[in-house]
């Protein structure tokens, strides 16, 4: 293995469940009463595919006008919950690692700019770190098209890049493209949700990751 990408929220820095709290009162100002753990086991799909799957399942079709509303309100009220997010333990000192090694390493995110400005700039990246998000790519996850623009931008092949993300969809949009994914669990997701999804090993969390570097083929 040559080179890592990694997705940001619930892999990175500790936001996935201000995302899901933020997403419930948004859904809540448009009338629509959607469960936490269905709002949760979509976080890393893009906005819009979250807001139309968890309005199909309590039968709802929100309009494209609600849909920008709600997508507007779920910032507000994240930046509201979140101001300053935090890296989840051991973030930090992995890309710092591999970046003083030279392993070649890059984000993914279903999220947007300037949305993720905050998330970025709390893991104090390198400056030449490659960050690829929704606006970069035709299809967000579960779709691969982050993943391999990211891939495209590091130089590397498929075949020589490690995908690294805490939910079904980022295993998921990983395996369509044949790279090797492996889940954390500090996103929130089930160990057993991210091994039947296709992850090739689970660990806790970035830290973890860390001290399995070596059994992953990097030296």
């Amino acid at each position: 293995m040559k080179a890592i990408i990694f997705d940001l929220d619930g892999t990175l820095v500790d936001t996935v469940h201000c995302h899901v709290i933020a997403w419930q009162r948004a859904f809540c100002e448009f009338g629509l009463s959607v469960d936490a753990a269905n709002i949760h086991r979509r976080i890393g799909m893009s906005g819009s595919l979250l807001m139309q799957q968890c309005a199909r399942e309590i039968g709802a079709v929100p309009s494209s006008d609600e849909m920008a509303g709600m997508d507007a309100s779920h910032q507000s009220l994240f930046d509201l919950l979140t101001p300053e997010p935090r890296p989840l333990n051991g973030a930090k000192e992995l890309i710092a690692l591999l970046h003083g090694d030279k392993a070649p390493c890059g984000i993914a995110t279903s999220g947007e700019r300037p949305a993720i400005d905050s998330s970025l700039a709390c893991l104090g990246l390198p400056a030449d770190m490659i960050v690829v998000d929704s606006g970069d790519a035709k299809e967000a996850k579960p779709e691969p098209d982050l993943f391999l623009e990211c891939r495209r931008r590091l130089g590397v092949a498929v075949a020589e890049c490690l995908i690294v993300g805490d939910s079904v969809w980022d295993v998921l949009a990983a395996r369509r493209a044949g790279f090797l994914a492996v889940g954390l669990l500090c996103g929130g997701t089930s160990e057993d949700d991210l091994y039947r999804a296709g992850a090739f090993r689970v660990y806790g969390g970035p830290g973890q990751l860390q001290s399995a570097l070596g059994e992953l083929g990097f030296k």
